[in-house]
């Protein structure tokens, strides 16, 4: 009989997703316009990939991808709930827990996304995912994480401590410096953005504001020696086996 890996967060678990509005249907729209502007364009243009996406709470990457036409999309979470909620609407997801669902499944996938943050695991837990997605992944295949930016001033240490589930956080540099010791190449570190609601006027002076922070943050760093670029409260990387 299989043992279930257990995580070290309890209260946020890794392997469900935590940011769903307290309208499930209505993260079906807002969800899909981040999952779009973000990361639509590093998914594989084969309609017929096949994907998987950890911790996926209701679908809403799920529901993403199935919107474009993507005919081989799993999503994964081990919260029954969710799972059911997901179902409800006709997309495929299974209740699983993310460890040992990879470790079943090797060599399977030719994109994972992560849909939780790896700021909900601890050090050596990242480490052991990492390694589990790289060998679920074809050869060639694409690994998509995200995490809390610590280089932001203003969010980064509230980002650590507003959470008891948060381990730890991220920059630009340690992001890409995990996923090359855990074997992943062609590494790619981008800001996401929250601001892609264009029908609504106010995200045009908050993406200006984001701009003005932004340009300020680099010289101050500069100023101590710095060369931190990404200063978003969320950071992605987009890899491959």
């Amino acid at each position: 009989m299989a043992v279930e890996t257990r995580l070290t967060a309890k209260i946020e678990p890794f392997d469900s997703f935590w940011e769903a509005p307290a309208d499930l249907e209505r993260g079906y729209t807002t969800f899909y316009a981040f999952y779009r502007h973000n990361y639509l364009k590093y998914v594989p243009a084969d309609r017929d990939a096949r994907i998987l996406a950890v911790s996926c709470g209701p679908g809403y990457f799920v529901h993403t991808l199935q919107r474009h036409g993507y005919r081989q999309v799993l999503g994964i979470d081990s919260c029954a709930d969710k799972v059911a909620y997901a179902q409800r609407r006709g997309l495929p997801c299974q209740v699983a827990r993310a460890f040992d669902f990879l470790a079943a499944h090797p060599q399977a996938y030719d994109l994972i996304f992560c849909e939780q943050e790896l700021n909900h695991l601890t050090k050596d837990e990242i480490l052991a995912f990492l390694a589990l997605c790289r060998d679920s992944l074809k050869e060639g295949g694409t690994l998509i994480v995200h995490v809390l930016n610590g280089a932001n001033p203003i969010t980064g240490a509230e980002a650590l401590a507003q959470n008891f589930d948060h381990y730890n956080t991220f920059t630009e540099y340690s992001l890409r410096q995990v996923l090359e010791y855990s074997g992943f190449r062609h590494i790619r570190v981008i800001p996401l953005n929250l601001y892609v609601f264009y029908t609504n006027p106010l995200n045009y002076v908050l993406l200006v504001l984001s701009w003005l922070y932004t340009a300020f943050f680099r010289f101050s760093f500069r100023l101590y020696g710095k060369s931190n670029r990404l200063f978003t409260k969320k950071i992605a990387a987009i890899c491959q086996k």
